[in-house]
């Protein structure tokens, strides 16, 4: 599961520390998952619990349910500062199969991650609930191994101007800057050199503003942001279509075009890349965490969080 450092103008817990939280958060959901895989198997792979009479004493309190919320439960105050409010149940029917279990479970550490991207130990930013059902969001959390750090449409201070970037993936070898075009299924897009693409939908040619445009722009960001820091580390750009097919005989440099056709390939690729965090990957962070711009509020003091390593949801 990538790993949301940068959420637009939210401020981050990853801007306080970058060479301590991307590892920290490894840890703690490779142990959390460790901790309810095994309960899950003792409780219920093993056929302990009858789901059927689970579901007819939902409303006897005095009885223990299954929990995912308490295996993250750390050390907390009473006024612990809570981000946005609690939108599950402390306790549920358990699922009957691993990989549900596995999307239980990532859907809360998605939870969680929103709550690392938009606060710190003393201030907090105000999510947009279109953040907690965006799809593309979370695909490139949950879908990426835990060692890619993703920027989300970061705003960037440039001078006196804020600038509102595409998506940035940090892998350990390299920056990606992705946009996202997605329409009809039936919809083919046609690239073009200049400000204008096209999409052809049963023959019919329309046009549309060239993805290159923006695309080119946060590379134009990144690059300038990695001189100034001296960080040296290769720089691309893909232009992603998950469902529709991109026609085209050439690519721009340093440029991949993942259509349709593309798409599974460039995936399992990436999805199947194993390295550890790299310091150069960090740097890289660190350095576009720094021009970014950020707004927040800060929290009264009796707010503060006791500990804000534990997975507290």
């Amino acid at each position: 599961m990538a790993q949301l450092i940068k959420l637009q103008d939210y401020i981050s817990r990853y801007e306080t520390d970058i060479y301590r939280y991307p590892g920290q958060f490894i840890r703690l959901k490779q142990e959390n998952w460790r901790k309810l895989l095994e309960r899950w198997e003792q409780e219920y792979a093993a056929g302990t619990v009858d789901l059927q009479q689970e579901k007819t004493e939902e409303s006897n309190h005095t009885k223990k349910r299954f929990s995912i919320k308490d295996l993250f439960k750390g050390k907390k105050e009473e006024n612990v500062f809570t981000p946005f409010p609690e939108e599950h149940q402390d306790f549920y029917l358990p699922p009957k199969d691993k990989e549900t279990l596995k999307y239980d479970f990532l859907d809360h550490i998605f939870k969680f991650q929103l709550k690392w991207a938009s606060s710190t130990i003393r201030e907090y930013s105000t999510v947009d609930d279109k953040f907690r059902t965006d799809a593309s969001l979370r695909y490139f959390l949950q879908r990426f191994p835990d060692t890619f750090l993703v920027m989300y449409k970061p705003v960037f201070q440039l001078q006196k101007a804020s600038v509102e970037a595409d998506i940035i993936l940090i892998t350990p070898v390299q920056v990606i800057c992705l946009t996202v075009i997605e329409e009809n299924d039936k919809v083919t897009f046609l690239p073009e050199d200049g400000r204008t693409w096209f999409k052809e939908l049963e023959g019919v040619q329309t046009r549309m503003l060239s993805p290159m445009i923006g695309l080119k722009r946060t590379e134009n960001i990144v690059k300038s942001i990695l001189k100034k820091y001296s960080v040296d580390i290769p720089v691309s750009k893909v232009i992603l279509s998950r469902n529709n097919k991109i026609k085209f005989q050439s690519e721009p440099y340093k440029t991949a075009y993942i259509g349709r056709e593309q798409y599974q390939e460039w995936f399992e690729q990436l999805r199947s890349f194993t390295s550890p965090l790299k310091h150069i990957q960090l740097k890289t962070a660190e350095a576009l965490l720094k021009d970014c711009h950020s707004v927040f509020t800060q929290r009264p003091e009796w707010f503060y969080e006791d500990d804000p390593s534990v997975f507290n949801f």
